[in-house]
């Protein structure tokens, strides 16, 4: 069943202008960890918003690194990933993303979630999240690994 769109757009604007703020916050601090918790409203609303088996799995595993992106952020952590699974990209529902550091892999993650959100759903409310969450995450890239950026646009075809 649909869930109810009465507040919807207000609630979707507000969570953009969270993660607008967050997101120049981040980046007049270097502060990584603004724009990473300025996106946790969008990635809850995505949560409640979506119904669809691929969409709701998407935003639960959004949910999942938004969090793990927090602790990483907060207390500093540093795992090279590559390591641990022995290749230097991993396949994301259909995108690849490259390992490498906890701290660059998790947001580069979260903007595949977000392209995987946007094309796979009909709703226009979860399209806006998808595309809030997708510019956050960029932002986080950009700011962890600058080059990583431009990888992760080549791939959503925006280079």
């Amino acid at each position: 069943m649909a869930r109810p769109t009465r507040y919807a757009t207000r609630i979707c604007l507000a969570v953009t202008v969270l993660a607008a703020l967050g997101i120049l916050l981040g980046i007049r601090t270097g502060e990584v960890i603004y724009p990473v918790v300025f996106l946790v409203p969008a990635v809850a609303y995505s949560v409640y918003r979506t119904e669809g088996a691929s969409t709701t799995w998407a935003s639960w595993l959004l949910a999942v690194l938004t969090v793990a992106l927090i602790v990483v952020t907060i207390f500093s952590l540093s795992y090279d990933l590559s390591e641990l699974f022995g290749t230097d990209r991993v396949d994301i529902v259909g995108e690849q993303v490259p390992l490498g550091d906890v701290s660059v892999v998790f947001p580069a993650a979260m903007g595949a979630l977000g392209v995987v959100l946007f094309t796979r759903t009909r709703g226009v409310y979860t399209r806006w999240l998808a595309a809030v969450i997708f510019v956050g995450s960029a932002a986080v890239v950009w700011m962890t690994a600058p080059g990583l950026l431009v990888d992760l646009l080549r791939r959503v075809g925006l280079t």
